[in-house]
């Protein structure tokens, strides 16, 4: 039995007395992490534990689906982790249950280029996200200290340009004044060399293979489940998330997201500050 009791608003039950079909049929739930689930301070809410066990008793996958490297994601679900699917590096690394589902590899040719690129603008620093880690070559302690809590694994290199041991998923940038205004229009140009950059965060970019997207992940994980996106719910505050919001039938920005999310998004939902991902569930779960 649910005891988990939210108020249901008015406009949501409307929606939800009009769609009973498909709403009783919810089986898979993905939600970016920073900005969405997690709060401000990189909490996760006290109540997800008990959402969490109703969710796999009605046989409800959930799903987080991040830019962070997958062992930043798994930190917060401890013996979870075991039983759920992890979207990472944007949709460039996946797994369910332990189990490696899709995992790309980035085109390094043009590595060197973009990374002596991003040495140019004043105030950005590099992070290159591998299979086996994440490399850095900047000196700030104070930038090493910040990433770790995204890049768990995490190891300074002096020249990012050399070529690594390892499967590298994507370049991610970080600037301290936004990430939209002084990275974006200065490494735009890398599309042209069939790569994605897309702006992943206030302060962050990120560039990767093209098609690699939160999106085409979430397919692939639809697909290889059987779950239609008529039975997928999906939770976002960054243009980032914007691609996985057309693969689901219930798409959900957050009230702190970016204006182009709530323009993609069907529904939004309360800020992270208030925990809306887990309120939007809570609603979903006492409505049926």
């Amino acid at each position: 039995m649910f005891h988990l009791q939210t108020l249901i608003t008015y406009d949501y039950q409307l929606y939800l007395m009009n769609n009973d079909r498909l709403m009783n049929d919810i089986r898979l739930i993905v939600t970016d992490m920073d900005g969405t689930f997690l709060n401000s301070e990189h909490q996760v809410s006290p109540e997800f534990p008990e959402i969490y066990e109703e969710l796999k008793r009605r046989n409800i996958l959930f799903v987080p689906a991040s830019g962070r490297q997958m062992s930043g994601i798994k930190k917060y679900f401890g013996e979870k982790e075991k039983e759920m699917a992890f979207i990472a590096e944007n949709g460039g690394y996946m797994i369910y249950k332990n189990k490696e589902i899709f995992a790309d590899e980035l085109n390094e040719q043009y590595v060197a280029e973009i990374i002596q690129t991003i040495r140019k603008i004043p105030g950005a620093t590099t992070v290159i996200s591998g299979k086996k880690t994440a490399y850095y070559e900047t000196e700030n302690q104070s930038f090493v200290d910040y990433i770790a809590q995204f890049y768990t694994g995490n190891q300074k290199l002096d020249d990012l340009t050399v070529a690594l041991d390892d499967s590298i998923f994507k370049i991610a940038v970080y600037h301290p004044d936004g990430s939209e205004e002084h990275l974006y229009p200065a490494l735009e140009k890398f599309q042209k060399y069939n790569l994605e950059v897309v702006v992943s965060g206030k302060f962050w970019l990120d560039i990767m293979n093209k098609d690699i997207n939160k999106g085409n992940a979430l397919e692939k994980l639809q697909k290889t489940l059987n779950i239609s996106p008529q039975q997928t719910m999906v939770f976002g505050d960054y243009m980032n998330d914007i691609e996985m919001m057309k693969k689901a039938e219930y798409s959900y920005a957050m009230q702190n997201a970016h204006p182009s999310v709530k323009e993609a998004a069907k529904f939004e939902a309360l800020s992270n500050n208030n925990f809306g991902v887990l309120d939007t569930i809570k609603n979903y779960l006492n409505a049926n």
